[in-house]
């Protein structure tokens, strides 16, 4: 029952918020958001021993339970989103928005979509909740983004909902596969997948696979994200990047890997090649980038290759590793979009060739800059560290013969990482001032949501035990 309150708090709040009129439902979702961590933490620390599992009867004539499971890998990643939607609800407490209850009640929403994917162990509750996690976000995307909002918004959604449908034509025939029950149970899937014959997987792999690649998303399926990013208000933005990219991931470990053993090992060198073009491809771009939030977009592309690419090396290291980054990308995605922001705000642009001079301006934003700068290029002692290097591990003891040529092309990623962070960090924090009219420091709730963000980055650089050993048992289950 625990599970569930992981789902309810958020859509009852949601629901509850498009009824309170002006900045009242701030204090909804700060509410909300607290009691949806605390019970996040709550099944964190339970999970890490043994899976939590709940279940009642939902639709029987289809075959399919409202059935719940919170392992390491699912608690970690509800954990992620409510640390995220705290940050986001506190970072935003003094900036005001158009018709606040409907932008908050919308979020909540999303929020608990991404509780119900996290934590669906049915085909069907989790396909459900696949769709519930993005209708509020086009929403939220076409009424508070930019003024190219309306035709990238239409893109972002047309992208997912046919992968959605892909994604429903295969959970659909697998049930039909179960032995004549019909049955969307994650086990009777799992089973009915492993059985098929080899050609069958394979064709059902790309299926699955591209609906999963569309939302992470890997190159070629990437062109709706930047945009997307660029258009979107920075709360959303947020969820986006931090949240709803590791669906795409979550469903990859969870939906298709135990499920299509055959098709996976027939096409996992394809989807690591993609995976590394990817990295490679939007490193680059990313280096000559000068708008901050166009160069962030296309390094998370870059991240989320490497994770990508781990999931298919077959190695017991590189899945642990996915788990771990999956949390620490969340984290440190988020703090740059939220500097990013805070620059937008005070200085009215987010070109770097007329930034400069933060550092001597506002010195404590500079400061937060330099460290999520410095997690997200994975240096030792920050968070970003330890997964990556799990990661890079994973590539190398991969099973395909040719993983150690994909070791060395994906290391291109830490060296393009470092040029482009370093270059954004250079131009924005130092140099001379620029002639804009200097802007305030960091308010109190940017300080606040910073240092969750920046305490995060510090404590599991240093001391990553607690994460790894929430996923260390879920991830043994995924390598055979």
């Amino acid at each position: 029952m625990i599970l569930l309150l992981l789902i309810v708090i958020p859509f009852l709040a949601g629901i509850l918020g498009f009824a309170i009129k002006g900045e009242g439902v701030k204090g909804l979702a700060l509410v909300s958001s607290l009691l949806t961590l605390a019970v996040s933490v709550y099944v964190s620390m339970g999970s890490g021993t043994a899976p939590i599992y709940w279940s009642m009867p939902w639709i029987p004539m289809l075959g399919t339970q409202f059935s719940l499971a919170g392992d390491g890998m699912s608690s970690m990643l509800c954990l992620l989103t409510s640390i995220v939607m705290l940050v986001v609800v506190i970072s935003n407490w003094n900036k005001q928005v158009e018709r606040p209850g409907a932008f908050y009640g919308l979020m909540l929403l999303s929020q608990t979509g991404l509780m119900g994917v996290f934590l669906a162990y049915d085909a069907l509750v989790f396909y459900m909740f696949w769709e519930l996690a993005l209708i509020p976000v086009y929403f939220l995307c076409s009424q508070w983004g930019g003024e190219r909002r309306i035709p990238v918004t239409f893109k972002f959604f047309v992208y997912t909902f046919v992968g959605s449908l892909m994604m429903l034509a295969g959970l659909i025939y697998l049930s039909l596969q179960t032995q004549g029950i019909n049955s969307y149970a994650w086990p009777d899937i799992v089973r009915a997948g492993a059985s098929l014959p080899p050609q069958t997987q394979q064709w059902l792999f790309c299926l699955l696979f591209i609906a999963f690649a569309i939302k992470m998303p890997i190159f070629p399926f990437h062109t709706w994200q930047p945009d997307t990013y660029e258009q979107s208000p920075t709360p959303v933005t947020i969820i986006l990047s931090a949240l709803m990219v590791k669906m795409g991931l979550f469903a990859v470990l969870r939906w298709l890997l135990p499920v299509l053993p055959d098709g996976v090992a027939f096409w996992s060198d394809t989807v690591v090649v993609l995976c590394i073009i990817g990295i490679v491809y939007a490193s680059l771009i990313a280096i000559v980038q000068t708008d901050m939030k166009r160069l962030v977009a296309y390094s998370s592309i870059a991240h989320m290759g490497l994770m990508c690419a781990a999931a298919f090396s077959g190695s017991h290291v590189g899945m642990h590793g996915i788990m771990v980054q999956m949390f620490n990308h969340g984290i440190n995605i988020t703090g740059m979009w939220l500097i990013v922001s805070m620059v937008e705000n005070r200085w009215g642009t987010r070109d770097m060739t007329k930034l400069g001079g933060m550092a001597s301006t506002a010195p404590k934003m500079a400061i937060a800059l330099v460290i999520i700068s410095l997690a997200n290029i994975a240096l030792p002692l920050t968070n970003g560290f330890i997964g990556e290097f799990m990661l890079f591990n994973g590539l190398f003891q991969g099973t395909s013969p040719y993983h150690i040529t994909f070791m060395v092309v994906a290391g291109l990623g830490i060296i393009f990482g470092a040029v482009y962070t370093l270059n954004m960090v250079q131009k924005t924090a130092y140099g001379n001032a620029t002639e804009m009219v200097i802007a305030k420091d960091l308010s109190a709730n940017e300080y606040l949501g910073l240092a969750i963000i920046i305490g995060l980055i510090l404590f599991l650089g240093v001391y990553p035990q607690p994460l790894l050993d929430m996923t260390s048992g879920i991830a043994g289950t995924l390598v055979k």
